[in-house]
């Protein structure tokens, strides 16, 4: 093979790994900056602040007394605080006992119960809470459609040819009177599926109808990264003509199509921006979470829905946009524990869990489908790392947390030597569910 040849997947890698730092170091900034923040307002001292490992690149000390700095290896970070003896905030054995009893309140271990535990879970709240802001910010930026449905912009379609206009408030389809905006979707399953349905617009002050596409045509909104369809190079605005020689009209025919294929090849014909084209995939079985909390098995080939134009839209309120970023970090808790839940149990495949060669080419795929859909993978991935280091771990921030229940119920905290011993059982443990997830990585379809 030329070298030339391996350019663009040297590009592609480059990109990949480039998309996958920023957002690994962006979580890992807020999460680390959670304890130093709260540490310092319960009155414990931070030495250094760092994002990564290994050699310092960079450093720069602040009036507080800490040195921020950033290291060579960006796969996570710490906070060293007065007292440890390395970045998991062991203590310094000798070093600590010196100090003098004013000092030792100003260190993780000198410091009072509570002051420790607000300081360890600090770390998760604060990706929690980049992640509400993250999905409120997204939907304050994109808006939430508005009464009554008016088109704002046409999307590409290979048959629409003027009749709709920016602008125009639909009144009716198919005779029907169009809702509330909030009950369209259970409005659109009463229409007839036909290529051209009747709308009745208000344009201008006039009423009149026109003839125009169903409103949820087969049409690509969105592409799930790693999925069928983005390697396939379907992209967002793509119409899907028609599945292996069938004529669509409705996104849930190309549904129904996917599903019924049972994991065959299926030959879609594709219109681009007025040229047409087949591409085969394979579609992919999947496990979804279901609405009561299990899991369902459908084929899949990653692409969303949505409607041939984008509605107009007005500014959510500050209560409905904090809501949505509570509802979408909840929704990934939940389903998150739901699958590890059904993976121990066998109920669904263990390949669903993922390691950090699936995250990194995930964050890529998602950094090509622009600045939206990667901020959104932030946020997913730090709702994720937050949830992660709540686990009862020890090493992680859920294992001290356990520490310091005990310590609240015994009155007195675990022996140096259990500690030693747990945090070594703690980090075998660790290891062992990185190495799997490294394997699914490697080995799983």
């Amino acid at each position: 093979m030329e070298l030339t040849a391996l350019i663009p997947q040297f590009g592609n890698l480059l990109y990949t790994i480039g998309a996958f730092i920023i957002a690994l170091s962006v979580i890992v900034a807020v999460h680390e900056y959670g304890h130093y923040i709260v540490g310092r307002w319960c009155g414990i001292k931070a030495e250094i602040f760092s994002i990564g490992f290994g050699p310092v690149l960079w450093s720069r000390p602040d009036k507080h007394g800490t040195v921020w700095q950033i290291a060579a290896l960006p796969f996570g970070g710490y906070v060293k605080f007065l007292g440890d003896a390395s970045a998991v905030s062991d203590k310094a054995a000798d070093d600590y006992e010196e100090l003098p009893e004013e000092t030792k309140r100003h260190t993780m271990h000198g410091a009072p119960l509570w002051a420790r535990a607000a300081t360890v879970a600090a770390g998760p709240l604060f990706n929690f809470a980049l992640s509400i802001l993250v999905f409120g910010a997204i939907l304050l930026f994109r808006g939430v459609a508005s009464d009554p449905l008016t088109i704002a912009e046409l999307r590409p379609m290979p048959s629409l040819e003027g009749q709709l206009q920016p602008g125009d408030e639909i009144l009716a389809i198919a005779g029907q009177d169009t809702p509330e905006v909030e009950d369209f979707d259970g409005f659109v399953d009463k229409l007839p599926v036909a290529p051209a349905l009747d709308y009745t617009l208000r344009r201008k002050g006039d009423t009149i109808t026109v003839a125009a596409p169903y409103p949820f045509p087969p049409l690509v909104s969105g592409l799930t990264p790693g999925s069928a369809a983005m390697e396939a190079g379907l992209e967002v605005d793509d119409v899907i003509l028609r599945v292996d020689g069938q004529a669509l009209v409705a996104f849930d025919e190309l549904r129904e199509a996917v599903v019924a294929s049972e994991g065959n090849p299926l030959t879609l014909t594709i219109w681009r921006d007025g040229e047409t084209f087949d591409v085969t995939l394979t579609p992919r079985s999947m496990d979804l979470p279901r609405a009561d909390g299990g899991f369902e098995t459908r084929y899949l080939i990653g692409i969303t829905g949505g409607l041939f134009f984008a509605p107009a839209t007005e500014t959510p309120g500050l209560f409905e946009t904090l809501s949505y970023g509570v509802n979408q970090t909840f929704y990934i808790i939940r389903s998150s524990l739901s699958g590890l839940y059904h993976m121990a149990a066998g109920l669904i495949d263990s390949c669903n869990l993922r390691g950090p060669l699936g995250i990194a080419e995930t964050s890529g795929q998602a950094a090509s489908q622009g600045w939206t859909s990667f901020i959104w993978f932030i946020a997913v991935l730090s709702t994720a790392v937050g949830l992660l280091n709540l686990f009862p771990i020890p090493v992680l921030d859920g294992g001290h947390l356990v520490f310091h229940a005990y310590e609240a119920m015994a009155g007195k905290p675990p022996s140096d030597k259990a500690l030693n011993v747990l945090m070594a059982v703690g980090l075998a443990m660790l290891l062992m569910l990185m190495a799997f997830a490294l394997g699914n990585d490697l080995f799983c379809p």
